[in-house]
């Protein structure tokens, strides 16, 4: 008998304990989405309705999960900072406001930084949203709205370190922070301007206008040329295309280097056939206002190399490779 192959043997003890940890906490997320409801529709509501910030607080593995949060939050239309739950019982309350709302992590609900701090709080006349794994804690009670976050049991072999519990808290955090965005009409541009370093920044902010050649440094010749005064002028341009257009400068064709590979294919000769007989007519183009990434998009989909930019007008306004795309770290 054939020796059992790897995949069908029964897995080491480290891959079963990971597999566990892995099921135990996606089945903690998705518990969370069956208590998804008017709890958490009012805690939206009341944020969006406030006029100050969101401040997110916590202590040990729930401040990390806070800490989180609030850059989510901030990073997605909804103005927002973490302040660590031990620092605001030593000055750092001067921070919130009555118009500000604030959002405690603690899945015991009984965290006694938090629980310190609560009053004066609530003195200020901010608004507390809470977010615990135990509906019945102390802190859950003082609540203006209380998230559930609870689960069944943490992923630890001990059921001690938090594990699940900091895992639906951090989907929760998402949630919340997602629907803030949705009803607030938060957009790509908005994202964009939040995300202005990096290769974010760079992929929503680029147009075309910003790394395409313009329409002077794009080779370009007639369709009444031959083939080999195209394949010079292509040659000269340095693109790896021409584009071809009428008396008016009005793009009508394109001629690539795949274009002179297809007709070579098929015994085309070169020295005698005209740029008519070879060249791709009314070619993709896009506007220079475009995104950037729209251009790479529709280079990627239609597996091409070069674009014409046409302008409102329909007059060629210049070109874009994919190679101008990579320098400009757009793809």
């Amino acid at each position: 008998m054939a020796p059992a192959s790897a995949d069908s043997a029964a897995p080491s003890p480290i891959v079963a304990l990971a597999r566990r940890v892995l099921h135990i906490e996606a089945d903690a997320v998705a518990a969370l989405a069956q208590r998804i409801g008017a709890e958490f529709e009012h805690a939206v509501e009341l944020i969006l309705k406030r006029r100050g910030r969101v401040i997110v607080t916590g202590i040990g593995k729930s401040g990390h999960i806070a800490r989180k949060l609030a850059a989510t939050l901030a990073s997605t239309g909804t103005p927002a900072y973490f302040v660590h739950a031990a620092e605001a019982a030593h000055g750092d309350l001067g921070m919130i406001t009555a118009e500000d709302v604030v959002i405690a992590l603690s899945n015991s609900g009984a965290s006694e930084e938090l629980l310190t701090i609560v009053p004066l709080v609530k003195r200020q006349g901010a608004k507390l949203i809470t977010m615990t794994g135990k509906p019945d804690s102390p802190l859950a009670r003082e609540a203006d709205v209380h998230l559930d976050a609870a689960v069944d049991e943490e992923a630890c072999p001990l059921n001690l370190a938090p594990t699940a519990s900091t895992t639906a808290a951090l989907a929760l955090g998402d949630a919340l922070a997602v629907a803030l965005l949705d009803a607030r009409g938060f957009g790509t541009e908005d994202f964009a301007r939040s995300h202005p370093g990096g290769s974010l920044g760079r992929r929503l902010l680029t147009h075309v206008s910003d790394v395409m050649r313009a329409a002077d440094h794009v080779p370009q010749v007639t369709e009444n040329v031959s083939m080999t005064a195209a394949l010079l002028q292509m040659t000269r341009g340095g693109m790896g295309m021409t584009a071809v257009v009428d008396a008016n400068g009005t793009p009508i064709g394109i001629f690539t280097d795949g274009d002179l590979r297809r007709a070579l294919e098929r015994g085309c000769d070169a020295r005698h056939a005209t740029l008519t007989e070879v060249m791709t007519r009314n070619p993709r183009h896009i506007g220079p206002d475009a995104l950037a990434v729209e251009a790479a998009e529709i280079m990627e989909r239609l597996r091409i190399s070069q674009l014409l930019v046409v302008d409102a007008d329909g007059a060629l306004a210049g070109a874009l490779t994919t190679h101008d795309l990579m320098l400009a770290k757009v793809i």
